[in-house]
């Protein structure tokens, strides 16, 4: 577990542009559950793929003409209730972090795992983001 003043920034960098904190398992279900149109949920991470990557590409993304019509986020490491119960709609992906998935009416549509996050650049992620908003949003 990481202490709350380390994460307190990766956290902002996301709910700072419109990003929902999910922190229990409650609350991932209530969204994924409940949700008519599209759910994006990311998988934060303290690695430096998620800083580098994963956060700047998944904000570049949602400034797309189609974008989901919810945004989430948990926290690997820290919020551990409610990432494991986010991973458990992700199968059979196996648990990566970071990681993004896009959900259309409670249904897995699109997925990132960490290997395609990590030497990869934020612009090719936001287009390969942009492009599943454009297909399921």
């Amino acid at each position: 577990m990481y202490p709350p003043e380390l994460v307190a920034p990766m956290k902002e960098d996301l709910t700072s542009v419109g990003f929902e904190q999910l922190t229990t398992s409650e609350a991932v279900d209530n969204v994924l559950k409940t949700e008519d149109g599209t759910v994006l949920v990311v998988v934060n991470s303290v690695c430096g793929c998620a800083a580098g990557n994963a956060r700047p590409g998944v904000k570049a993304a949602i400034n797309n003409e189609k974008v989901p019509s919810k945004l989430t986020t948990v926290f690997a490491g820290v919020d551990r209730e409610a990432t494991d119960q986010a991973r458990k709609y992700m199968l059979p992906y196996p648990p990566s972090s970071p990681s993004i998935a896009l959900f259309k009416q409670g249904r897995l549509v699109h997925f990132i795992e960490r290997h395609q996050i990590e030497g990869v650049s934020a612009d090719m992620i936001a287009e390969n983001l942009s492009a599943a908003f454009d297909e399921y949003c």
